[in-house]
């Protein structure tokens, strides 16, 4: 059987992990089979009208599961996934996972530069996506797509008017002809993505066994039961939202899961109101918008007992306003899709509550706090955030040159953020040490915005930085030296559209100057850029483009 390549936990860890019951050898089609099981009635499931319950989601699951293994589909596959918030997410994931295809889901924001760098590090056989995504409401992009990958010899759309190509078409009914399982559970299920500091997006292979550990530990947590309703308002396919719990958790735990089509209070309160939500989980960003939107609307969010809110640092000010604004307890979440989750617990004080992002889920979580000079520092100092775990990957796929870097030699992850350990065990995230943009919780690659800037014929240098925004938390800002000094923003964002960046990239700022500011070894001064930048901001300003 030819598998999916990835880095394995060393036997030792491997099999401490197995023995403390932390990995049972199951698939993550179990957390699905066993609902259908127990409750098969229940609904799992609502996406705008449609109800599907746990025995719908399987049984669809298991007739396009069928004909992906029919046409020979089989473990050591990959696919390529971008479907938005939608039932269908659900049904794509399962099906591939009940046959062993391992999937990349992008984000639905993701364009054409994305879509490409992922298929070309897995090679996919099949790929799945929408027909309301402008790349592909025509040909183009699949003619592209294809001309670039050899293997793909399937493509399925959600939307699509063609019998062949439907996604919608392929859960229908069919008998099985070839037999199928998923991987063994000691082996990949599928691809999160990294939010990275460089150029090239990472892929982080997660097997069945780590995921299933931390969705099972993520809902002892959180405290997720058959009477869970959860809002899946941030893109299903993003860590935070499929796992910790998320929908997985929920699935786990035999509750329902309401898809919203975006974060927006507008779209949201609606949704909680109508299908009584107990749970919903936000960035920092949405949850100012909710906040804004809150006055009056009590009755509209009076299911809403517990809020989860991650992906970027929570101001402490902000944390204080959702129990008398929303009505609803907090729970802050500090994660990363390479594996370690923390959170506060159901049963903190509000100190913990309001003023950290909690603390390791697992007891075999460990956490290193080391100084410039690699050495542990003291309790309540700040330094750089290292773990390893029983759900914490050991490389990225196939980057051998990067993983020596992002892993040290005794397996820990460097997760490249900037942490304050109290004596209690707690965290508190203070900042970051990748030269990366955490834009409302999507994380931007500084290089791979720069790389692209410098392709333009009237760049000589780019840099890009983060500034604050009160609303986003950060913004980009790009200090550019160009041969043209009549070169507008609105061109450089035409250009980086054109070459497929998606929307979200794109600078928010562009500033042009001379020369770039250098430090004493002759690199880009990125230091003073970001005070330059902040310096020219007042304290309410959005950083609208210049």
């Amino acid at each position: 059987m030819s598998l999916v390549p990835f880095t394995p936990w060393p036997v030792a860890f491997a099999e401490r992990y197995r023995q403390a019951g932390y990995w049972r050898g199951e698939p993550l089609t179990q957390l699905l089979e066993a609902q259908v099981q127990a409750h098969p009635e229940a609904i799992a499931l609502i996406c705008g009208e449609r109800q599907l319950s746990y025995a719908q989601l399987d049984v669809q699951a298991t007739y396009l599961a069928r004909r992906l293994a029919n046409l020979g589909f089989a473990p050591g596959d990959r696919a390529l996934v971008q479907l938005a918030n939608k039932a269908e997410f659900y049904v794509v994931f399962f099906a591939l996972l009940k046959v062993g295809i391992a999937p990349v889901n992008a984000l639905f924001s993701h364009s054409r530069l994305e879509l490409l760098a992922y298929a070309g590090q897995v090679r996919p056989r099949l790929f799945i996506g929408s027909r309301q995504h402008p790349l592909f409401v025509d040909e183009d992009f699949v003619g592209e797509l294809q001309g670039a990958i050899a293997e793909l010899d399937t493509l399925l759309f959600d939307g699509d008017s063609d019998p062949v190509r439907s996604l919608r078409a392929w859960f229908e009914p069919v008998a099985a002809q070839c037999a199928y399982a998923p991987t063994p559970a000691d082996q990949v299920a599928f691809f999160q993505l990294s939010g990275g500091s460089t150029g090239t997006p990472k892929l982080i292979p997660r097997t069945h066994d780590d995921y299933a550990y931390s969705v099972r530990r993520s809902v002892e947590l959180c405290g997720f039961d058959r009477d869970t309703r959860y809002l899946c308002a941030l893109p299903a396919a993003h860590n935070f939202a499929l796992s910790s719990p998320g929908a997985l958790g929920v699935f786990h735990a035999g509750g329902c899961v309401v898809l919203a089509a975006d974060p927006g209070a507008a779209t949201c309160f609606p949704l909680v109101a109508r299908h009584r939500v107990t749970v919903a989980a936000l960035v920092p960003p949405a949850l100012s918008l909710w906040l804004q939107a809150a006055a009056g609307q009590a009755s509209e969010l009076a299911s809403l007992r517990l809020l989860q809110v991650g992906g970027a640092r929570l101001p402490e000010a902000q944390a204080r306003r959702i129990g008398s604004e929303l009505g609803c307890r907090l729970q802050q979440v500090f994660g990363m899709a390479e594996g370690l989750v923390n959170y506060t617990r159901l049963d903190d004080d509000e100190a913990h509550v309001f003023a950290t992002q909690g603390c390791p889920m697992s007891p075999a979580d460990e956490v290193r706090v080391l100084g410039r000079d690699d050495q542990p520092v003291a309790l309540g100092e700040v330094g750089a955030l290292l773990t390893r775990g029983p759900y914490t990957i050991r490389g990225y796929f196939q980057s051998p040159a990067h993983n020596a870097q992002a892993f040290d030699a005794e397996g820990f992850y460097r997760s490249g953020d900037l942490v304050r350990l109290r004596a209690d065990g707690y965290l508190e995230v203070v900042g970051r040490i990748k030269d990366q943009i955490n834009r409302g919780g999507e994380k931007i690659a500084a290089e791979e915005i720069e790389n692209l800037l410098m392709a333009h014929p009237a760049i000589t240098h780019a840099a890009l930085v983060a500034m604050p925004d009160t609303a986003l938390g950060e913004k980009s800002c790009a200090f550019v030296v160009s041969r043209d000094p009549a070169l507008k923003s609105i061109a450089l964002r035409k250009f980086l559209r054109g070459l497929g960046l998606a929307d979200y990239k794109l600078p928010d700022r562009f500033e042009q100057l001379d020369q770039l500011p250098m430090t004493a070894v002759g690199k880009v001064d990125k230091k003073r850029l970001r005070q330059r930048i902040a310096a020219h901001l007042t304290p309410t300003e959005s950083a609208p483009i210049a």
